[in-house]
Parts: structure tokens; sequence; C-alpha cells
């Protein structure tokens, strides 16, 4: 069989389109090659989805946000999907989009770089310090980009990728300044939680956009720089478990789950008078008392402990910050 017999080429296919099919595909191979061939990568996009098997239809296990570093795992013969893992140490697949791979050397230089936080809930990056400009890329809360200067009133930053663009400063700031006004108070923690009451919930969810229940705890910890594992049932053995709910404090986590068997399937914030903020449905503040109007006889039915997590962060193990992670320090 002749070249043409082997490649299987329509009579009447135009040369051009022939030769721009094999540059694509040349292209798409010489970008899973050089995925393969690193270990290191940043999260490239303003949130990153995390799914169980590497395609489009896989059950989403989880996300990370803009700015993100991240390790390589492996990458999928079969599409080129990356499988990584993140800062808290879950795993999951990601599309090739999803992240930008870098040799130890490049990731290290972005780890080091001066970076502005995304403080907003929600914005844009546009491609000139104006409204009116195109924009580059959406933000959510805890995105990280790297600090290229400063222009009027937006900041000057950088993707992963090699992206350039401007944000307002009203939703971002450098990291030094940002770490400097940094309050880990549960009063301040508690009003970061308050302020996305009514936002919606989405199973795996972690940022803004939408949120699980464990994902809401861990994207209102993160903002104050506080890391703590994924799940709800990994969050429950963090710091010091509460059994007595006389003496519970407003920042506390509340865990629910099947009191038979133990098992923790739930998790919120502790607001104090018996009431919590949670996602399920949407994030909602709810109380455990059975004369308030927003009694969630429920929850209520399930309550299994709380646990006291804000004195030990960098105290055990997997429950730090991004000074002292090794992902955002390697």
């Amino acid at each position: 069989m002749d070249i043409y017999g082997y490649l299987q080429i329509p009579v009447f296919l135009d040369t051009f389109e022939f030769m721009k099919k094999i540059i694509c595909s040349l292209v798409a191979l010489a970008a899973c090659v050089t995925l393969s061939a690193q270990e290191y990568g940043v999260v490239n996009l303003s949130v990153c989805n995390l799914r169980a098997t590497p395609d489009y239809d896989a059950e989403m296990v989880s996300q990370a946000l803009l700015g993100t570093p991240v390790h390589i795992l492996q990458v999928s013969g079969k599409n080129g999907w990356p499988e990584i893992q993140s800062p808290d140490t879950y795993t999951g697949w990601v599309h090739r989009e999803g992240i930008t791979p870098m040799s130890r050397e490049a990731y290290s230089a972005w780890n080091a770089s001066p970076k502005v936080v995304v403080t907003g809930l929600s914005g844009v990056v546009l491609a000139k310090p104006s409204r009116k400009a195109d924009t580059v890329s959406d933000v959510v809360a805890g995105d990280r980009l790297r600090y290229l200067g400063r222009k009027g009133r937006y900041l000057h930053v950088g993707f992963p990728d090699g992206r350039e663009g401007y944000i307002h400063r009203s939703i971002a700031m450098t990291e030094e300044r940002w770490r400097a006004g940094l309050d880990q108070s549960p009063a301040a923690i508690l009003a970061t939680a308050l302020s996305m009451n009514g936002f919606p919930y989405l199973w795996a969810g972690m940022s803004p956009k939408g949120m699980d229940c464990s994902g809401f705890v861990r994207t209102v910890l993160y903002l104050h720089d506080i890391i703590i594992p994924r799940d709800a049932s990994q969050q429950a053995p963090m710091g010091e478990r509460i059994t007595d709910p006389e003496v519970l404090q407003p920042g506390d986590l509340l865990f629910f789950g099947n009191r038979e068997t133990g098992r923790v399937s739930h998790v919120g914030f502790y607001l104090g008078d018996r009431r919590f903020i949670h996602s399920l449905g949407r994030v909602k503040v709810a109380s455990m008392d059975p004369s308030a109007p927003d009694y969630d006889a429920y929850n209520t039915g399930r309550y299994l402990f709380a646990g006291r997590v804000l004195p030990y962060v960098d105290r055990e193990e997997g429950l730090n910050t991004t000074l002292t992670n090794p992902y955002y320090n390697e």
C-alpha cells in the first residue's frame, strides 16, 4: 500500500486542508509530549475543574484557582489530559488548557515572583487599563497573578501562560499589601462567609462561582490564607474536637452526618447563638434552635460535633498557609 492508501486520503481532499490537518496533529502531539515531560504546573483559568477521569463528562471532584501551583502526576494517553495534585494534596484530571506546565526552574520562579491577589468576589482582567478594553479573562476571589507594575487605577498582571492584562485596584491588591492587612480572626472569617450568602451550591465547587459544603469552608478559609483539606471528612480531624455544645465559639466548624456510624458528610461555620452558615442548595444561615424562624430540623438531627481549627494553623499537618505549604515554596 502506498502512502496515500495508508493515510486513506479521499481523492477530493484539498491539499491545503490535508496539510493543515497534519500540522495541527503534529502541534497537538508536541504539546502532549511537552506536557508529559513536565512535573510541575500552575493553574491557568480563573477556576479549573478537576475530574475523576480524563474526560469532559467525568464527575467533577474539586476545583483549583488561577495561579495555584500544582504537581503533574501523569498525562492521559487518550487525550493528553494531565492528572494533577493541588496544595491540599487532592488529585484530579484537568483539561490541558487548565494548567500551564513548567520546568522546576520556571515553577520556582513563578512561586517567588511578586503577586497580585484578587480580593473582589468576581471581576475581569482587561487587555488595557480601561473599562472599555477587551476582556482577557474573568477572575474570582483568591486568584493570583504575577505582579508586573501599576498604571493609574489598574495593576498590570501576568498569567502563567504568558498572557498579560490589567485589573482594577478595587478588586485586587499586591500580595504584599494584602498580607499586611490579613485578618485571620473568627470575626473576619465569618464576615467573608456571610458575604457569600445566597451563592449557589455546586457539587465539588470551590469558588464564589459555586461551592459544596466543604468547598465553601475551604474557600472562605483560603481567602484568609488558611489551607485546610478539601472534603468534610478530611476537615473533621483537624484542630480540636468540641463535643460539648455549650462551649462552642463563633468560627468553629460544625460537622454533620450519620449518628449511627459517625460518618461525616456535611460541614458549616458556627456563627454563635445556635446559628450556622453552610452551603446546601445555596449558601445560607440556619439555626439549631427549634423556636427560630430559620430552624433547620434536618441538619440539627444529624449534628455530630464541632472542630476548632484556627488556633492550630501551622501546628499540625494538613492545616497551613501559602507561606508554609510546600507547593507554594518549591
